[in-house]
Order: C-alpha cells, then sequence, then structure tokens
C-alpha cells in the first residue's frame, strides 16, 4: 500500500517533543480559511473532528485529517508533514517553540494510484 500522508525526520522530531509535553496529538489540514491552509497540530481532545472529515492516516503516531472539500482537490497528491523555523499556524503547537509545520506535496504516479491505503 502506498501512504497517502508522510512526515519528514526534522518534523517527526518536533511531534516527539509537542508528544512529551502535550500528550497524544491529532493533525488537521486547514481549508483556508483564517490561517491559510497550513497543517495544525492539537492536543488529541482539544479539536472536534467531524463527519466532514477524512483521516488519511496515521504520521508518528498521530492521526492525520483533511475537509473532505479539501480531499476532493488533494486525492491524487501524497502530502509530507515538514517543519519550518518560525511561526506558521498560531492556533497549531508547533508555533509554541517558534517553528511551523507545512505541506509538502507530490502527485502519485498511476501505479501508485492504484495501490493508495483507503481513506477513513
Amino acid at each position: 500500500m502506498v501512504a497517502r500522508v508522510l512526515i519528514t525526520d526534522k518534523a517527526k522530531t518536533v511531534v516527539e517533543q509537542l508528544k512529551k509535553e502535550y500528550g497524544e496529538l491529532i493533525f488537521h489540514q486547514s481549508g483556508g480559511c483564517c490561517e491559510g491552509s497550513y497543517p495544525h497540530c492539537f492536543q488529541k481532545n482539544e479539536f472536534l473532528i467531524g463527519q466532514s472529515d477524512v483521516c488519511l492516516g496515521e504520521i508518528a503516531g498521530c492521526k492525520f485529517y483533511i475537509a473532505k472539500d479539501q480531499f476532493e482537490y488533494w486525492k491524487h497528491t501524497q502530502l509530507t508533514l515538514d517543519v519550518i523555523n518560525g511561526r506558521g499556524a498560531s492556533f497549531s503547537l508547533e508555533s509554541t517553540l517558534d517553528m511551523g509545520f507545512i505541506i509538502r506535496s507530490r502527485l502519485f504516479t498511476d501505479e501508485e494510484l492504484q495501490k493508495l491505503t483507503p481513506v477513513a
């Protein structure tokens, strides 16, 4: 199976640091309102996942969600969570470290599209 969402080693290190401080985490890919299209990191029970959200998979032991309408635009791309120095989304936990999660993406090949991990 081909994963829909991946994480860089640098981002994984930041996630592990945040998990030590905040416990279980989740990610939600923003649809562009208020804070652009940043991925947001929240404590597991601090963000309400709704029926209009799709789980793309897990990264560093954290579920990664995206809104259904956003998924329709990105369903042909593999998303990779990365991190940069400086603030990104102020609602996201990594902003406390003066860092910002970002998404890098690439189109799946035709062969990969046939082997995609199903979404939940």
